[in-house]
């Protein structure tokens, strides 16, 4: 299910499924970093990969199209947050994530197609 009229949870939604996977990936990932990293990019990166999704749940869970699209957009942001979180991660050599940045871009392809659904919904 992709639109919010036929999904009767959050949990229904298929941008939500992908970014809840994307940050369980994350914390994964996020396991191998150096210890001395725990409040820096560790804690940036797994506290911008978890907004993502909850910002999703707080959208579906508004009843006016532009609150919903905030929250969305909140989380797009998020998800850019992540990705660039992600390279650094890369080329700090703390992880090697290119599969992780290939979801960042998934879900965020179909959070797009989500939120012009929203704003378009003929067509």
């Amino acid at each position: 299910m992709g639109a919010s009229e036929t999904a009767k949870t959050f949990e229904d939604l298929v941008v939500w499924q992908k970014a809840h996977a994307l940050v369980l990936d994350v914390y994964r990932v996020t396991t191998q970093f150096p210890k001395e990293e725990i409040f820096g990019l560790t804690s940036q990166l797994r506290r911008a990969a978890v907004s993502v999704p909850s910002n999703i749940v707080e959208g579906f869970n508004r009843l006016g199209k532009a609150d919903k699209l905030k929250f969305y957009n909140y989380s797009e942001a998020s998800l850019e947050e992540t990705r660039y979180q992600l390279m650094l991660a890369q080329d700090l050599k703390f992880a090697d994530p290119p599969s992780l940045q290939e979801r960042c871009k998934e879900v965020m392809r179909i959070l797009t197609a989500y939120v012009r659904k929203l704003k378009f919904p003929g067509s």
